[in-house]
């Protein structure tokens, strides 16, 4: 016989090499998109946090569980980015008399502030979400 049950109610199925294997199947997970810091989260916990990566596989939440760090991340970083600029405008403003007549005379200075500005936020993001 190809598939037999077992006295503890478990079905087998016979293997290539005459042993019957039992079937067993993980839960099935929701489909999420991935995103950068779900995978960035996903590789951390497989090679630092072993028996959580385990656990949350076997329990079939490793893709909730991504898809929520994923989504806190971006939430983070939009947040952070945002009060960011609102503080360097302000002491930019204070400390140099610079308005928004600098991003309209030097947009290529205002570009390399505003991405320095989004740097310093998923740095910020990554320590406190992804890598713990």
């Amino acid at each position: 016989q190809k598939h037999i049950v077992g006295e503890n109610g478990i079905s087998y199925t016979l293997g290539e090499d005459g042993m019957y294997y039992p079937d067993i199947r993980l839960p099935e997970e929701a489909y999420y998109q991935i995103g950068k810091y779900r995978r960035m989260r996903k590789v951390y916990l497989k090679e630092y946090r072993k028996v959580l990566y385990m656990e949350l596989i076997l329990s079939g939440k490793m893709n909730e569980h991504l898809h929520q760090v994923d989504e806190m991340c971006y939430q983070m970083k939009e947040r952070l980015v945002k009060q960011m600029k609102e503080r360097l405008v302000k002491q930019m403003k204070e400390k140099q008399g610079v308005t928004e007549k600098l991003k309209e005379e030097d947009q290529l200075m205002w570009v390399r502030m505003m991405n320095n500005i989004s740097s310093c936020a998923e740095e910020i993001v990554l320590r406190e979400l992804v890598y713990i």
